[in-house]
């Protein structure tokens, strides 16, 4: 692999994607993706996950030439069911009450892809993240979205801000990942790609 310094690239727009990524890497560009987010037929929640991150990084490696290009996807899953995101109040208020006093997996896939390489080389990784939610009222979850306003958010909540009063705990060996972006395991795969990282 080129350890030479090549820039970094995130196949996403998400701004809680991009924080995560400034962590550890000063400068990035990112660039949309622009793939059908479609789940497939018969497709577990996690691989959903792990097909789309690659699918994202893929969908822009093409315009990055020697590159580390990085896509990400989340899938939250609640019983075998894939939970999108919200999209507007009602549909946050439906999704946390189901998820009330229950367990949900959340799927936080990457995919690396060092376009210097000639066939494109590209690995993997992903972390489930299991919370488990307390018994929500109606009225605590309809104050708990006048706050947050979480509705692109997998799951209707925002860990990193009131989200975190919903629940019992979390079990989970990155925190980073429910936010977006697992950055131990990205750590693990951009040093193996060559990068220096503190």
């Amino acid at each position: 692999m080129n350890s030479v310094a090549r820039s970094v690239v995130l196949a996403s727009t998400s701004r809680y994607r991009a924080e995560l990524l400034a962590r550890i890497v000063p400068k990035f560009q990112t660039c949309a993706p622009q793939i059908d987010e479609s789940p497939t037929q018969g497709e577990l929640p996690a691989a959903t996950a792990a097909r789309l991150a690659r699918e994202k990084g893929l969908a822009v490696a093409s315009r990055f030439p020697n590159c580390l290009v990085i896509g990400s996807d989340q899938v939250a899953e609640l019983d075998g069911q894939t939970l999108g995101k919200a999209g507007n109040l009602d549909r946050a208020r439906s999704q946390l009450l189901a998820c009330s006093g229950r367990v949900v997996a959340f799927h936080t896939a990457l995919c690396l892809i060092d376009t210097g390489s000639s066939a494109a080389q590209s690995t993997v990784a992903i972390d489930t993240t299991r919370v488990v939610f307390r018994n929500l009222t109606e009225a605590e979850v309809s104050r708990y979205l006048a706050i947050d306003e979480p509705f692109d958010c997998a799951g209707s909540f925002k860990i990193e801000r009131a989200g975190v009063s919903l629940f019992e705990r979390v079990e989970s060996t990155d925190p980073t990942a429910l936010i977006g972006l697992p950055l131990i395991a990205l750590c693990r795969l951009l040093r193996a790609y060559g990068m220096t990282l503190p």
